[in-house]
């Protein structure tokens, strides 16, 4: 290896200068450096000068989210032809993100290095050049594509990136120095370019569809019942290991996917789908996994509190539009916190000690989802109720059957002589069955009044344009809910789209929206320029749609399948289940006296259900001392499971 000594002159990057001197004879070269430093403009560069001469070459493009050339969220093969690269095959990797998906693309480069016809050969570099994911990518490229010179493209006021890992390769090792204009674009125009790409790929391409039961899938797909999840997802046709073509989802309805591929795409049994998608912007990016992920953290993160007094650790984060906090820890009494953003709303799961919630919160809170009456999980309705003393909406509440008696009695034990027509209202819901009997309570008035029933089906307790609201009756030797909260499907307008079509936002979006939610597909639309087009045709053209994140609450009910075929249902495919674990497995015949889960039927519960993310709690307090001994019971069986870091303070 050659390498210049510390403190040396880089050579310039001048391509005739290079190809007259390094390339003066054919090579494969890597051409390597970070983001902003001309690399891809180098590149072009050689390949126009070996062009001049009448050398052949070709490039293997390696940057899947920033690509020259070739086709985005793959490894591109181009032959220099008159003042371009000119594609001649890609192997697909469904992501433009190098750095996490380095096996891959090395092996993709691989593959793409047997269609080699001789000649000089350049392949530009990722621009991850840090790190373990930076070292590994250039120890890969360089084996696998058989590179025998390593251009690092570097700037000269700033360190040689990866100087240790270069100094140890076998091959010639050369620094050029940046070109000074160059820059990195920002974020926005590498998106229109990358998309640009694209589009051009897909041309003049048509839908088909495609039968999943027909396809092997591989990467890292959505769940199939989760069709939102696909809208927009790049994924590709795969023969064996070989790109047979590239496409866009458009919509997975039932078994069957409709992908918009370019014209003449045939055959392929696998269908690689990974994080490339079209985001809500029209532009081609990277889409969070569907499965897997951690719940984002909550904004602001509560201050640490490590006394553990009001019940240990506190699960805080986010899911999807809310803001979520297990409001006592996982040893206290159970109290479930979701807040909406954006909507100064709060909905609330059991009521179990409400110390740590303020009258403000009360204020806020439009539904409350009782699990069942016992006292840890009702003990802070006093507190709401005393917070809701004045002016306020009737505040509703669902639960078991019963939960009006028992509303009703801890009102009564109040007396009410001062309040006038200010007494807190509730609308009690309870379920029974697959129907819903409501009942009216005011403190000040008396009695329970009965205000009929409605069906529910499936356990459907209520529905909003922004989510849904189901339970499923489980058995705790009195009857439990367990909830299941649905936000709807998240419409973002395709402002590309919109340009392209002269379309000038307005009402009209918000009705094809809502005939969307309302899955009124041939409802027909009035555009601004006069025409009129079905909410369907519309929505596949200028709207992406991506999928609610499913959360489920679920305490208190004893270890049987009944209770776990059921629970397994209600959280099928969700981001977020809480989910009792009260009891280890040593202490399982304690579990079963007192007709709670023990950590192996929690963990087996997740897993039957194929949730993203488990959050155990309602710990027994016998185990404040060793919580980790818990969790690592549920994570023998179930990994993804959310360990809350510390305790936090009230809520205000």
């Amino acid at each position: 290896m050659t390498s210049p000594p510390s403190g040396s002159q880089p050579l310039a990057p001048e391509p005739a200068a290079l190809v007259n001197g390094l390339l003066a004879r054919d090579r494969r070269v890597l051409c390597a450096g970070p983001p902003g430093v001309g690399k891809s403009t180098l590149v072009t560069g050689l390949g126009r000068e070996l062009g001049r001469w009448g050398r052949a070459c070709q490039c293997i493009g390696a940057d899947p989210g920033s690509p020259h050339f070739g086709v985005p969220g793959a490894i591109s093969l181009g032959r220099w032809v008159g003042e371009g690269w000119a594609l001649e095959a890609m192997e697909a990797l469904g992501t433009l993100d190098a750095g996490r998906f380095r096996l891959p693309l090395v092996t993709a480069v691989g593959r793409l290095g047997r269609r080699l016809h001789g000649g000089m050969v350049v392949v530009d570099g990722p621009g991850v050049v840090r790190g373990n994911a930076g070292a590994e990518l250039l120890r890969g490229l360089v084996e696998t594509a058989g590179i025998d010179l390593v251009l690092m493209v570097a700037r000269a006021d700033g360190p040689l990136p990866l100087a240790r890992e270069l100094a140890a390769l076998p091959v010639e090792v050369v620094v050029v120095a940046a070109a000074r204009a160059a820059a990195r674009p920002g974020k926005g125009a590498r998106g229109r370019h990358r998309t640009a790409l694209w589009e051009a790929y897909l041309g003049t391409g048509a839908e088909r569809d495609l039968a999943l039961a027909d396809l092997r899938l591989t990467g890292a797909p959505p769940p199939p019942s989760q069709p939102d999840a696909w809208a927009g997802r790049q994924v590709a046709l795969l023969d064996g290991a070989v790109t047979v073509a590239m496409g866009e989802v458009r919509a997975l309805a039932g078994e069957t996917l409709r992908v918009r591929l370019p014209a003449g795409a045939r055959g392929g049994g696998a269908l690689l789908v990974r994080d490339a998608a079209r985001l809500t912007d029209g532009y081609l990016g990277t889409r969070a996994p569907f499965a897997g992920e951690h719940p984002a953290p909550a904004a602001p993160a509560p201050p640490a509190d490590t006394t553990g007094a009001m019940g240990g650790r506190r699960a805080a984060g986010r899911v999807g539009a809310f803001d979520v906090t297990l409001v006592n820890g996982v040893f206290g009494d159970p109290l479930l916190h979701l807040r909406l953003r954006h909507a100064r709303r709060s909905l609330l799961f059991d009521l179990g000690e409400g110390r740590r919630l303020s009258a403000r919160v009360a204020h806020q809170v439009s539904d409350v989802f009782i699990s069942h009456a016992h006292m840890d999980h009702i003990a802070a309705f006093l507190w709401l109720l005393r917070s809701r003393i004045g002016d306020f909406p009737a505040c509703r509440m669902y639960g078991p059957p019963g939960l009006a008696d028992n509303v009703e009695g801890l009102v009564r034990g109040v007396l009410w002589d001062r309040v006038g027509d200010a007494g807190p209202r509730f609308d009690v819901f309870e379920l029974h069955g697959e129907s819903l009997r409501r009942f009216a309570v005011q403190a000040g008035r008396a009695g329970c009044r009965s205000r009929g029933e409605t069906p529910a089906p499936g356990g459907l307790l209520r529905v909003e344009p922004a989510f849904r609201v189901r339970a499923a009756t489980l058995d705790h030797g009195t009857p439990v809910l367990a909830y299941a909260l649905e936000p709807a499907r998240q419409i973002n307008v395709r402002k590309d789209r919109l340009a392209a079509r002269a379309l000038a936002p307005g009402p009209w979006l918000g009705e094809l929206k809502g005939r969307v939610h309302g899955d009124e597909g041939e409802a027909l639309i009035a555009l601004p320029d006069g025409h009129r087009e079905t909410a369907a045709a519309l929505a596949a053209d200028l709207l992406l749609v991506s999928p609610g994140k499913k959360l489920v609450y679920a305490t208190d009910f004893r270890d049987s399948g009944a209770n776990h075929r059921r629970l397994a249902a209600l959280a099928r495919d969700a981001h977020t289940l809480f989910c009792e674990a009260s009891f280890r497995l040593q202490d399982m015949e304690q579990a079963h006296r007192n007709q709670h889960l023990t950590t192996r039927a929690c963990a087996d519960i997740a897993a039957a259900a194929g949730v993203s993310r488990l959050v155990p709690f309602h710990f027994s307090r016998r185990y404040e001392d060793d919580p980790a001994a818990v969790y690592e019971e549920i994570e023998a069986i179930f990994p993804h499971v959310f360990v809350p870091c510390s305790a936090g303070d009230p809520e205000t």
